[in-house]
C-alpha cells in the first residue's frame, strides 16, 4: 500500500505485478498507459489492473498526479459483460468516502500499533465490497500459474547467461515485472533470491572448470562471470569452505595440472 505523487518530469516504464492493483487518483490529472492504448485519468478515478497486464501512469506536467496504489492477492474482477479479465476504469462519485478508506488503510498499513493488520483486512473487505456494489463487478479468484512461468523464465535465463553482467534491473527488463515483487516471487519459487542463485550458478560452473581444465584462476573467474579473481576466491571459500586452488587439488581429474 503506497501513497505516491508524481511531481517531476520522468519517463514512465511499463511493468507488471503478480497481483491485482487498485490505483485511486486523489489529485491531479494524467494518463494511464497500457502497451497498446492509454486512458485519461483525474481526481476520483479508480483503475483496476488485473495481474500481469503491462501498465504505467504519467502526469500532465501542470497537474501532477497524487494517488494511492493498493495490491490485492488472490482476486481480480470482471464486469458482467466481460469474458476475460482486463483493466477497469471507473469514477467514484462519492470520492470522499473512498479517499477516507484508502487513507485509513494506508495509515494502518504503516502502523505498528496493536490490531493494525486486522483493521487493514477489515477495511480492505469494506473497500472491495463497496467497489463491487457500486460498479456491479464479479470477483474472480486468481492463481499463480503465470508467476511460476515468469520465475522459470528467469531461472532459465540465469542458467544460460550466468557469465554475463546481470543485475536485478536486467531481470526486470526481461519480465517487465516490478523489481522487488519479482525478487520476492523468485525467492519463493526457487528458494533463494535471484542474485544469490546467480552466484551459486557461477560457482557451480567454476567447479567444473577447476576439475576439468587447467585454466588459471583468473581465467576461470572471468569465464564464470565473476568481476575479479579476488571476489571469486572469496565467494568460493564462503560457499565451500576451501579455496579454489585447494578444491582443484582435491578434485582435479588431471594430476598434471599446474599450480596457479
Amino acid at each position: 500500500m503506497a501513497l505516491s505523487k508524481d511531481d517531476k518530469d520522468w519517463d514512465s516504464v511499463l511493468h507488471t505485478h503478480g497481483f491485482t492493483e487498485l490505483f485511486f487518483v486523489v489529485n491531479g490529472k494524467g494518463n494511464f498507459l497500457f502497451k497498446d492504448n492509454s486512458h485519461a485519468i483525474k481526481s476520483g478515478d479508480l483503475v483496476i489492473i488485473p495481474p500481469y497486464l503491462e501498465h504505467t501512469e504519467q502526469s500532465i506536467r501542470s497537474s501532477s498526479l497524487e494517488y494511492y496504489v493498493l495490491g490485492i492477492d488472490g482476486i481480480t474482477f470482471l464486469k458482467k459483460e466481460q469474458q476475460s479479465t482486463e483493466q477497469i476504469f471507473c469514477n467514484l462519485k462519492n470520492t470522499s468516502v473512498f479517499t477516507d478508506i484508502f487513507s485509513q488503510i494506508h495509515r494502518e498499513a504503516h502502523s505498528n500499533e496493536y490490531g493494525s493488520d486486522m483493521i487493514c483486512q477489515h477495511l480492505l473487505e469494506i473497500l472491495i465490497i463497496r467497489i463491487i456494489r457500486l460498479q456491479n463487478l464479479i470477483p474472480v479468484p486468481t492463481h499463480n500459474t503465470h508467476m511460476a512461468k515468469e520465475c522459470a523464465q528467469i531461472k532459465q535465463y540465469l542458467d544460460t547467461h550466468y557469465a554475463d553482467r546481470i543485475t536485478l534491473d536486467t531481470l526486470t527488463q526481461l519480465t517487465h515485472m516490478n523489481k522487488y515483487y519479482m525478487a520476492r516471487s523468485f525467492t519463493k519459487y526457487v528458494g533463494v533470491p535471484p542474485m544469490q542463485y546467480l552466484n551459486l550458478r557461477r560457482l557451480d560452473a567454476s567447479c567444473t572448470l577447476l576439475r576439468d581444465t587447467d585454466r588459471s584462476l583468473s581465467t576461470i573467474a572471468s569465464i564464470a562471470g565473476f568481476s575479479s579473481q579476488a571476489y571469486f576466491s572469496q565467494a568460493f571459500r564462503n560457499q565451500y569452505g576451501i579455496t579454489p586452488f585447494k578444491y582443484r587439488q582435491l578434485h582435479s581429474r588431471n594430476s598434471d595440472f599446474h599450480a596457479n
